[in-house]
C-alpha cells in the first residue's frame, strides 16, 4: 500500500543476526545507498565490515555493533 512504511528497528535485540543494507538503513536512519557506500569503504578507513553472499552484501550484527562503538570512540577522541 502506498504510504505504508516498514517500522524501523529500535533496539539491538530487534535486529537479525545477519544484516542486509536495508536493516542498517532502517536502524541508523540512513539511505540504503549510503549504507552501500559504507560497505565499499575499506574497514581500515571506517567502512562497515561486511561479506558477500552471491551479489548481495551482508554484515554480522556483532561486527556492526563493534563498528558503531568504534565510531563513538573516534568521536570522543576528537571532542576530548
Amino acid at each position: 500500500m502506498k504510504g505504508d512504511k516498514k517500522m524501523a528497528y529500535k533496539t539491538w535485540d530487534s535486529l537479525p543476526e545477519i544484516l542486509v543494507a536495508q536493516d542498517i538503513s532502517d536502524f541508523l536512519f540512513l539511505s540504503r545507498r549510503r549504507v552501500y557506500e559504507l560497505f565499499n569503504i575499506p574497514i581500515s578507513e571506517g567502512g562497515i565490515p561486511n561479506f558477500e553472499v552471491g551479489n548481495s552484501k551482508r554484515a554480522d550484527k556483532s561486527d556492526f555493533k563493534k563498528w558503531i562503538q568504534e565510531r563513538k570512540e573516534e568521536k570522543s577522541k576528537k571532542v576530548g
